[in-house]
């Protein structure tokens, strides 16, 4: 069933189980004016996110009958919408298997309010980032998933005319190039920067708001070494000291994604995109 989004307040879907957290996460939303789902445990969390379009996920960790990693990881199969984790203080297994599943974030509870607010409108201005003038609302649906699904939060990444564009190319690329004022070309790697869109071997690569912005950072700049915590300040949007970890794990799950060679590390320094 296709779900649209239809304009109008920024809607979040909490799941988690503890009544009394849920409550007051919930009512402080609504204060700041989001529209709020909530569910308590992760299998009603996946059928109120089947249900219906929502912007941001807000996933508990620990939840009955589906964990909140499990949940993550079944919504990555259907959708790239912008996903919070939360975890209890120490529990950085956890944490570390929650983005392993895709999420993009994550917070430690008990929550600070004000780092909430700014994690969720840091992750929903990453999701709508630079989208081209005049263009929709991109999906959130995977690319395979079913199609014509429109959740808003998030970029589903189809065929353009960066196809054509990379299969005209005669021969391996030896360095990075602009295929046109717009367009650069990776080895089998193709960005459009303007249509926010990535190609491979000229099929399309389905990445999550988060890793594009990873990708054009170091796109912007190839061959330069990234810092870890640079990284944090300009992708994630960080003004305070994150967790290194977050860098570390959108960059694995990016290197599946567009080829484990084309992102190299820099011992003690941080990674940087291979030009070759």
């Amino acid at each position: 069933m296709s779900v649209i989004r239809v304009p109008g307040p920024v809607r979040v879907l909490v799941v988690e189980d503890d009544a009394v957290i849920r409550r007051a996460v919930q009512l402080f939303l609504e204060r700041y004016g989001y529209e709020v789902a909530v569910a308590a445990d992760g299998l009603a969390g996946l059928e109120a996110f089947r249900a219906d379009a929502h912007d941001l996920l807000i996933l508990d960790v620990m939840l009955p009958e589906l964990d909140g990693v499990g949940l993550c990881r079944r919504i990555r199969e259907e959708s790239l919408v912008p996903i919070l984790m939360m975890s209890a203080r120490g529990d950085a297994l956890d944490v570390v298997a929650g983005l392993e599943a895709g999420a993009d974030d994550y917070v430690v509870k008990p929550v600070d309010t004000a780092v909430l607010i700014a994690r969720i409108r840091m992750l929903l201005r990453r999701a709508s980032f630079q989208r081209p003038e005049g263009a929709q609302k991109p999906s959130t649906r995977s690319p395979h998933s079913q199609a014509g699904a429109d959740r808003s939060g998030a970029m589903t990444l189809d065929r353009s005319g960066a196809v054509s564009l990379h299969k005209a190319g005669a021969g391996p690329v030896d360095r990075v190039r602009a295929a046109a004022p717009h367009m650069l070309v990776f080895g089998d790697v193709t960005v459009n920067t303007t249509g926010l869109e990535v190609h491979r071997d000229g099929r399309p690569v389905p990445l999550t708001p988060t890793e594009l912005r990873l990708l054009l950072h170091f796109a912007a700049a190839p061959g330069i070494v990234q810092d870890r915590r640079r990284l944090l300040r300009e992708v994630w949007d960080y003004g305070w000291e994150g967790d290194t970890r977050v860098v570390d794990l959108c960059v694995l799950r990016l290197r599946k994604k567009i080829g484990a060679d084309r992102i190299e590390t820099v011992r003690g320094f941080g990674y940087k995109l291979v030009r070759d």
